[in-house]
């Protein structure tokens, strides 16, 4: 029986290809903690299951006494993947999950902002892993990897159908040393090879400038880490100290995070109201609701999102378009849904089951669909979003210049482009 401290996840549909070794992590959101399960000295089968312990039991000792190649025989390696095939067999493709011992530790590591890898988060969509997004300022970003990519080979092998974990190990390593991999543009069809360095991953979630020539705010958070909605706060102090005139607040390529922050990013923007509704699976539906005393409630703002926005960002996002509360430009999000909850195991491994589904305020279903923008604005083939961390050191000329269509329609709307003529 799981008790009142225990931690609720919500996960977005991917992975992130982070740490060294065999551990990967995901854009995990964290409330309340599960009760550990307790180590017993017998096995209980349950009622009615014998003939499918057997089963196992059976095949088990038929892979130890005829495989033909017993050094890839390891009890624990045949023990993980029996737990995974069993999740997996739900059919809550990129949800529902095992995560190993490392995995476990990964996912921390991610909620606390640093991590090793590329900095890429992925998700297996029709017998390929797509990429969801890089993470802002990550190898992967740099490197030119582009949400909805498709990971075909790794350092040269044909990753077509294998699992997602499989592809992870694949791309995981220290930082320092290389991957190379194949991907292709899910529009265009075009493959491109891309040689990344690993690095160590600081994750700087919240990054703000004034737009150069006018008196409107960016703000982009790149991920929903433990702690941003303080960060969030100061930089909206700072924002409004400088006479700040509207905000364009800009969740392009966020894969996600903690639910707790998403809930308090949220209320920095709405007065009242609910953040999102979790519908069990007996169909009760429970309202989240904003938390009073936000710093920008009155503010303009333009929420900018796209196919890498995911799971806390599609919250926030669906949450202010409910409210009426700002205009969404961009493209369709990417249709995170669940809400995942962390059993952890007695070795320190554990598995995340989706126990609820998130809906915005008014009901809608966000799963397998996204939250689609109230602008439709595409970016053109080979241009990157623009964010703060870029402007501080650009003219208005050359931000109009960009490229980005989406941040430039945000400023129209926030009736900004008549002062953009200061170089």
């Amino acid at each position: 029986m799981l008790n009142s401290t225990r931690k609720r996840i919500l996960v977005t549909i991917a992975i992130i290809l982070l740490m060294t070794g065999s551990g990967f992590a995901g854009g995990v959101v964290v409330d309340r903690l599960v009760q550990p399960l307790q180590k017993t000295e017998t096995i209980s089968v349950p009622a009615g299951s014998a003939a499918d312990f057997q089963l196992m039991v059976d095949a088990w000792n038929l892979i130890h006494q005829n495989y033909v190649d017993q050094s890839a025989v390891n009890d624990n390696t045949l023990t993980y993947g029996a737990v995974s095939g069993m999740v997996d067999s739900l059919g809550d493709t990129g949800h529902s999950r095992f995560l190993s011992p490392d995995m476990v530790k990964s996912e921390q590591q991610f909620t606390n902002g640093s991590f090793e890898g590329i900095g890429a988060e992925v998700q297996l969509l029709n017998n390929h892993v797509v990429i969801v997004a890089p993470i802002d300022g990550s190898p992967a970003q740099k490197a030119g990897v582009a949400p909805g990519d498709i990971i075909l080979k790794v350092d040269g092998v044909d990753v077509t159908g294998q699992t997602l974990e499989a592809v992870v190990q694949k791309i995981l390593g220290p930082a320092g040393t290389k991957v190379t991999i194949e991907l292709q543009n899910p529009d265009t069809k075009a493959i491109r090879d891309l040689t990344i360095t690993r690095a160590k991953i600081t994750v700087e979630n919240v990054t703000w400038s004034m737009v150069p020539g006018t008196t409107i705010a960016h703000i982009h958070i790149s991920g929903f880490s433990d702690g941003i909605t303080v960060q969030l706060k100061t930089a909206l102090k700072a924002i409004q100290a400088q006479g700040a005139t509207g905000l364009v607040f800009d969740l392009r390529d966020n894969p996600g995070g903690l639910l707790s922050e998403a809930v308090g990013v949220t209320s920095q923007f709405l007065s009242s109201g609910s953040v999102l509704e979790e519908k069990d699976v007996k169909g009760t539906i429970h309202q989240v609701p904003v938390t009073a005393g936000g710093l920008a409630t009155n503010l303009p703002m333009v929420v900018l999102i796209n196919q890498g926005s995911a799971s806390a960002a599609e919250i926030v996002s669906g949450a202010i378009q409910d409210a009426k509360r700002g205009q969404l430009v961009g493209a369709t999000t990417f249709g995170t849904g669940t809400v995942l909850e962390e059993f952890p195991l007695p070795d320190q491994s554990a598995m995340l089951l989706a126990t609820q589904e998130w809906l915005t305020p008014k009901g809608r279903t966000i799963w397998h669909k996204g939250i689609a923008p109230d602008q439709a604005v595409p970016l053109a083939s080979g241009v990157s979003p623009l964010f703060p961390s870029a402007e501080k050191s650009m003219t208005a000329a050359q931000v109009q210049s960009s490229g980005d269509a989406q941040l430039l329609k945000a400023l129209q709307l926030l009736n900004a482009v008549k002062v953009m003529t200061t170089p």
